[in-house]
């Protein structure tokens, strides 16, 4: 890049905090061209700790320190973010959202006619550079835009681009989904420790068969049935606890989580 990316985050969350650790890990740009604001002082002194970034007084502020935006606030609040911010963002700017459930309609609405826009729905192991994202363009966002929030994403993880429409999903899945796969880990821990494992031993067991069972999913190829299958021997131990996994729907379960999640994401569009 000719020059450093001046990116300003109006929100500084866990989110904001994750990207805005990814981004400077991955080298794309550095904590001296990285701007915030936060109306709560709790995420600003967060913010602060985890990235050594002092967070700017306004919106208004950031919006004249940085071309790259990222609205990163609850919902309900993103209205008030625009309404602010309305007047001040310009043809230089570039408006990255990643509100869930917040859709670009809404956005494009509440900004100047032309303002360019992308949403974006990433998840927080972009802190380790493992983010599941997915992201979709507003009406004038450029080919050159989509490039952009493709490398930026893709720094900190996987990053893919989807119908807008798609985007709920993907909040119920990847957006919501480390929370599922904590749950499992827990889960996992207490049935080690319950077989008589140590707890430390039984967390890093369940944490990196997790790690490892998605690592075989993404370079093999191979359809998780068939992964499954390839440790089921007849008569085995896995059947055995395959079997009580069915008998708990556990699958129904995960599936029912992410609908209800994708759900719960629409009604936020919609709020």
């Amino acid at each position: 890049m000719a020059s450093e990316l001046t990116l300003g985050f109006l929100g500084a969350g866990r989110m904001a905090t994750a990207l805005a650790r990814g981004f400077i890990a991955a080298k794309l740009t550095s904590a001296r061209s990285i701007v915030a604001s936060d109306v709560m002082e709790a995420a600003r002194t967060a913010f602060v700790a985890e990235t050594g970034i002092k967070p700017m007084p306004s919106s208004l502020a950031v919006c004249k320190a940085a071309h790259i935006l990222l609205i990163a606030v609850k919902p309900d609040q993103v209205a008030s973010v625009l309404t602010e911010i309305r007047g001040h963002v310009t043809a230089k700017h570039l408006l990255i959202s990643i509100a869930a459930g917040v859709p670009l309609a809404r956005l494009e609405a509440g900004l100047a006619p032309g303002t360019r826009v992308i949403r974006v729905m990433p998840n927080t192991p972009a802190l380790v550079g493992a983010s599941a994202s997915a992201f979709a363009t507003g009406t004038h966002a450029t080919p050159a835009d989509a490039a952009l929030v493709q490398k930026l994403f893709t720094a900190v993880g996987v990053a893919l681009q989807v119908k807008e429409s798609l985007l709920d999903a993907v909040t119920g899945l990847s957006g919501s989904g480390p929370a599922y796969a904590y749950q499992i880990i827990e889960a996992l821990s207490d049935g080690g420790v319950a077989a008589g494992l140590p707890r430390e031993v039984a967390t890093k067991l369940a944490a990196q068969t997790l790690l490892g069972a998605a690592k075989m999913v993404l370079e093999t190829g191979q359809h998780p049935g068939a992964l499954k299958d390839m440790v089921t021997s007849p008569g085995g131990t896995t059947i055995e606890g395959l079997h009580e996994l069915e008998k708990a729907g556990v699958r129904g379960a995960l599936m029912n989580a992410v609908r209800a999640a994708a759900a719960k994401s629409s009604q936020l569009g919609k709020a």
